[in-house]
């Protein structure tokens, strides 16, 4: 598979809009994206046993405010909450597959 690269990326309506240099592009909700985040705190990690340890998540309206959109490297976009959460990192794979 091509390497993956975004050409342009923008907040449009409730919805983050990407434009592949492949000609692709892909729409994704605002709320679709905070719920998908791959962080730790929101998807789990492994315990010692490698058992995956999901913590309960919380939202607040303001969950779903993006506020901030930034490119991570040449292979991530990092997203910025209302609500003060950013760290999750979305590789451009699992952009592309969200899509």
């Amino acid at each position: 598979m091509a390497t993956l690269k975004i050409e342009n990326i923008a907040q449009i309506n409730g919805e983050v809009a990407i434009a592949w240099e492949d000609g692709v592009e892909t729409y994704l909700r605002e709320e679709e994206l905070r719920k998908s985040c791959p962080c730790a705190n929101c998807q789990g990690e492994p315990d010692a046993m490698g058992r995956v340890v999901r913590p309960p998540v919380i939202y607040s309206p303001k969950s779903f405010d993006l506020v901030n959109i930034e490119i991570v490297g040449g292979y991530a976009v990092k997203f910025g909450w209302a609500d003060g959460h950013a760290t999750g990192i979305y590789s451009y794979a699992f952009l592309r597959k969200l899509g």
